[in-house]
């Protein structure tokens, strides 16, 4: 980034960290911090909406949407994160793959399973095998929101679930004689307290999130996990201008500061929501509020 960093060699211990500090591939170690914030904020609401209509379908009347809902719940919860990213992963990219290989290539002859292999036509391959790095990064990147939405979904939706059983179930009833419909009551009176019930269940499951984020590392992308790895490294081929000792220490306390930083943010702006959520209801936290209030 400056001049004088040309030979980095030749500079004293503040120039060269100066120029080690602002080289192009740290700056893509501080990017992609923003790549793990822009996963937060993608896949927290789309999570949130797997959980929603998982959590609706589990309280479904109607038995096979019911089983549907409670099935989703209860499989994707009761497997390891790690070896579900890990096979459904491979398993939604050979599904786009053979999609796009059954549209693009009708007349293909050859077995698409091949003993171990898994073999479509090189139209369908995704990415293309002549597309750009960026490209290439952007599915990977793809790929992760929606693994991370659908297992966060579950465990939004048992919550979710949770926090409408909560719902005193004589308010339902005094909605319905009151002449409301059951789509009225259901968006009217059970939707809104819900969330005062599922919220500390919501905000266990977000700490969660942004602890699980470095499995971006297992998907092969680059991110703050990986150039923490490669950085501090003691010399890479990624950045051999730089030789130094082992700092991976170094950097890893970063990242832990990063995260620590991230979970105190989320700490206080959850108990906002919270308190906001809580006035004038029948809960705990009401009752508190109108006692403090008097």
């Amino acid at each position: 980034m400056f001049a004088f960093c040309e030979d980095p060699s030749v500079l004293d211990t503040l120039s060269w960290f100066a120029c080690y500090l602002t080289n192009g591939v740290h700056m893509l170690f501080y990017a992609s911090f923003l790549k793990v914030l822009l996963l937060l904020a993608i896949t927290a609401p789309v999570a949130l909406a797997f959980g929603f209509a998982g959590a609706m379908a589990a309280r479904s009347r109607l038995a096979p949407v019911s089983l549907l809902g409670k099935t989703y719940i209860a499989v994707v919860r009761g497997v390891p994160d790690i070896a579900f990213f890990l096979f459904f992963v491979i398993a939604l990219d050979q599904a786009f793959e053979y999609a796009r290989h059954r549209i693009l290539c009708p007349d293909w002859t050859d077995p698409i399973r091949q003993g171990a292999d898994f073999i479509v036509c090189q139209q369908a391959k995704l990415p293309l095998g002549t597309a750009p790095q960026w490209v290439h990064q952007t599915y990977a990147f793809f790929i992760a929101v929606i693994t991370f939405s659908i297992v966060f979904g579950a465990f939004a939706a048992n919550v979710l679930y949770g926090g409408m059983r909560a719902v005193p179930r004589a308010q339902l009833e005094t909605a319905e004689a009151y002449g409301m419909s059951p789509r009225q009551t259901f968006w009217r009176i059970l939707v809104p307290q819900m969330w005062v019930y599922a919220l500390p269940g919501l905000s266990n499951l977000w700490m969660v999130l942004i602890k699980a984020t470095p499995l971006l590392f297992l998907l092969g992308i680059e991110d703050i996990v990986y150039w923490a790895r490669e950085l501090g490294g003691t010399k890479t081929s990624r950045f051999s201008d730089y030789p130094h000792g082992d700092w991976r220490m170094w950097y890893f306390l970063a990242l832990l500061i990063f995260y620590l930083a991230m979970t105190k943010v989320s700490e206080v702006s959850l108990e906002r929501l919270m308190r906001r959520l809580s006035h004038g209801q029948a809960t705990t936290g009401g009752e508190a509020q109108r006692r403090a209030a008097a």
